[in-house]
């Protein structure tokens, strides 16, 4: 079997905003893209040719939720994550670093690493930047992320820089874990929270060591969307432009569209999947929370001009009832919605920018969002 040598390559650009592929030896990725997020090796309340068939080229999984349970041991043994999940596809994993941080009181930081007590049972483990890379590897994921600290926002500079010095550090060892794999991706995170100086010297640091892809961590964790664009301003144009660029955990439609136009490849957020199994939806409208009194008798569709099933083919009414009875199949149904639309998002951002009309494609969508729902399509 054949395998292809990881790499990206830019189509076009608009300003900073551009379009392009990835390649990797499981397919194409291409950007900007959407990556749905399989947390436990599953994209909550979708199967995975629904995934697919929406559009998606590549999926997200977790190291740290996957060692907890099933085991990184247990789903190597199985195949790996793409034959144990059943996606063919390529998938990107989350070093754990995000969520070991979150554990708070349940945690302790060395140079070393990071112990902590796993959130389901109390067991002790502890996380290594080698051992996360070691995890990702028994995963079997096409690109990896190195171990990081993220800091909560606000914090004093010195811990921010502090923070962001043992990333770097951290992301030295990550690289020399991960060794030489053509077929695969290892990304270093910038960190520097909201600080603008942090974030040039972690970006020119991580930059320097020629990594495969790189991303921007520590953001949408509660900061105005000011800020993390700023972030961006400052960050993006000290990345290579030869190397996919990957902002972790946004976001809304308007988050990805701004950050697209700063320079960002890839996103992942589970904004689309959480918001449809609490009755939200995203659409060419805007947001729509079907739980609101409203719905109740409304007979029209989500958009008659969507080709998702979901959006189409069932009434706000309906919907409306499904969601207020708790019925499963509201969250498969409003999930299905969400991830179609974060897809066809994304496609029209790659087919704007290849036409070099991305900012007239920006100020079409958002006039649609804030024209609404209310009024006749």
């Amino acid at each position: 079997m054949k395998t292809s040598e990881f790499s990206f390559e830019v189509l076009a650009t608009v300003g900073n905003a551009r379009t392009g592929v990835i390649t990797t030896s499981r397919g194409e990725i291409r950007t900007p893209a959407f990556m749905p997020v399989g947390t436990a090796g599953s994209v909550k309340a979708m199967y995975m040719d629904q995934v697919r068939e929406l559009g998606a080229d590549i999926i997200l999984g977790n190291t740290y939720h996957l060692m907890l349970r099933p085991g990184a041991e247990r789903v190597a043994k199985l195949g790996g994550l793409h034959k144990f999940c059943g996606w063919s596809g390529p998938i990107l994993t989350d070093s754990g670093g995000f969520q070991v941080m979150s554990l708070a009181n349940l945690r302790k930081l060395t140079e070393n690493g990071v112990t902590f007590q796993s959130h389901i049972d109390g067991t002790k483990y502890e996380m290594t930047p080698e051992r996360s890379i070691e995890i990702q590897g028994m995963l079997g994921s096409d690109i990896q992320m190195q171990l990081d600290e993220c800091i909560a926002l606000p914090a004093k500079e010195k811990e921010i820089a502090r923070a962001m010095e043992l990333s770097l550090r951290w992301a030295e060892r990550c690289k020399h874990a991960f060794g030489d794999q053509p077929e695969k991706a290892m990304y270093g995170i910038v960190q520097g929270g909201n600080n603008t100086k942090l974030r040039l010297q972690s970006a020119e640091a991580l930059a320097a060591m020629d990594l495969k892809g790189y991303s921007v961590g520590g953001l949408a964790v509660g900061e105005p969307q000011h800020v993390m664009l700023e972030m961006l301003d400052a960050t993006c144009p000290a990345l290579p432009t030869d190397k996919p660029r990957y902002l972790m955990g946004v976001g809304t439609p308007d988050d990805i569209l701004e950050s697209v136009a700063r320079g960002i490849d890839q996103f992942d957020c589970v904004m689309p999947t959480r918001a449809g199994r609490h009755g939200q939806v995203f659409t060419r409208f805007g947001k729509i929370n079907l739980k609101n009194a409203r719905h109740a008798e409304d007979p029209r569709p989500l958009d008659e001009q969507s080709s998702c099933t979901a959006a189409c083919d069932y009434s706000r009414a309906y919907l409306h009832h499904l969601v207020k009875a708790n019925e499963p199949l509201a969250g498969m149904l409003l999930t299905w919605n969400n991830l179609w639309y974060y897809q066809h998002l994304m496609s029209g951002v790659r087919k704007a920018v290849a036409a070099g009309k991305y900012q007239e494609f920006v100020a079409s969508t958002k006039a649609g969002w804030k024209k609404g729902d209310l009024q006749p399509a």
